[in-house]
């Protein structure tokens, strides 16, 4: 089924169809005061035909996202979409119950099998990292599920899209990263990536492949792939031999460049480096920094955003090119001087306080 058209998503709600292979796709969704975009995304994932299991990950949320998940699976609360054009994608609801098994983060390493839909209670922000680390440690118990899928919470998926990355992840020789095509949820007909980006080590800048272009622009998907440094981490899918060689993500990162990083991990093992996907048949709708106020216009981001933008990006060139950390140092004044400029006085200290190593 296309996703060209959202309208041509309705699908008749009912539980996952049956299937004769077991699930093979395991999926990470954090949560994190966003109850509201965790169900829209739910009920669009469970309409796909594939099976496939899913992990909720409330990531210390100090709100009642962990009810309102309940509430969702027991049938008394329902999936309520934000854009009228997105809503075929996620109602009428999927039939409920929708059975839900629940860990506390303290149990993920016990021997509880791993069920279609579970529910993990962390009592911190563990972040971007530990949230999705969390949620790939439980599905790693499963021996059957060969690729996991981090999906962001704000995101809704067309129907095909799990068949889509599945199929191109089967296909592709030692695959270890693959992401899809990422549209806005706002602006439809607009990609918001092609897969991911490209990323400049001097500058500590990325461009989206295909970023702002229109829906219907011919591309070949394997350039795509061949361009991307790293895959963007609203729908980024990896294999498990990916996460037993490159290991999981590096949770002092915390926000931001965590991708990256899995990436250049990734490329350090040689004639060993795992192949990069593009799952072109794929089609993902992101809502886009909704939790941490991270707009794609610089003068939108807040302080939050900035500052572990910063903290993250002199992190990351620490770690993999240390010739290059006083430029980026340099640059967070630069960076300081512009918010200073714009009268953004609060962003402008949330940037030095990462350049001197300070708590937000």
């Amino acid at each position: 089924m296309s996703a060209a058209n959202p309208e041509a998503a309705a699908r008749t709600p009912g539980a996952l169809a049956p299937s004769p292979l077991p699930p093979l796709l395991g999926v990470v969704i954090v949560n994190y005061r966003g109850a509201a975009d965790t169900i829209e995304c739910l009920e669009s994932l469970l309409r796909s035909p594939l099976p496939m299991k899913i992990v909720v990950v409330e990531n210390g949320s100090g709100d009642d996202s962990a009810d309102r998940l309940r509430a969702w699976a027991g049938g008394t609360l329902d999936a309520v979409p934000e854009s009228s054009e997105m809503a075929a994608f996620s109602t009428p609801p999927v039939a409920k119950p929708v059975p839900l098994a629940e860990l506390e983060d303290s149990s993920v390493s016990t021997g509880e099998p791993v069920a279609p839909l579970t529910l993990i209670v962390s009592e911190t922000n563990r972040g971007f990292a530990g949230g999705n680390n969390l949620g790939l440690r439980h599905l790693l118990r499963d021996n059957q599920l060969k690729h996991f899928w981090l999906l962001n919470n704000d995101t809704v998926v067309a129907p095909d899209a799990a068949m889509g990355l599945l199929s191109r992840m089967m296909a592709t020789p030692r695959v270890g990263m693959c992401g899809t095509v990422v549209r806005h949820y706002w602006t439809p007909d607009r990609i918001q990536a092609l897969n991911g980006s490209s990323y400049n080590i001097f500058t500590g800048t990325s461009r989206s492949l295909g970023g702002g272009q229109p829906a219907t622009i011919r591309y070949s998907p394997q350039d795509v792939a061949d361009a991307t440094d790293f895959v963007l981490g609203a729908s980024l899918a990896v294999s498990r031999g990916f996460l037993g060689e490159v290991g999981l993500m590096q949770e002092d990162y915390f926000l931001y460049f965590e991708e990256i990083d899995w990436a250049v991990r990734n490329s350090k093992l040689g004639s060993h480096t795992y192949e990069t996907a593009f799952a072109h048949g794929a089609t993902v709708f992101h809502k886009a920094g909704r939790s941490i106020g991270s707009g794609s216009a610089r003068f939108k981001r807040s302080a939050f955003a900035d500052y572990w933008l910063a903290r993250s990006r002199l992190r990351f060139t620490w770690r993999h090119y240390r010739w290059l950390w006083p430029l980026h140092w340099l640059i967070c004044w630069a960076q300081i001087l512009r918010r200073l400029v714009r009268r953004q006085g609060r962003n402008g200290r949330a940037i030095m306080s990462a350049a001197f190593g300070r708590p937000y």
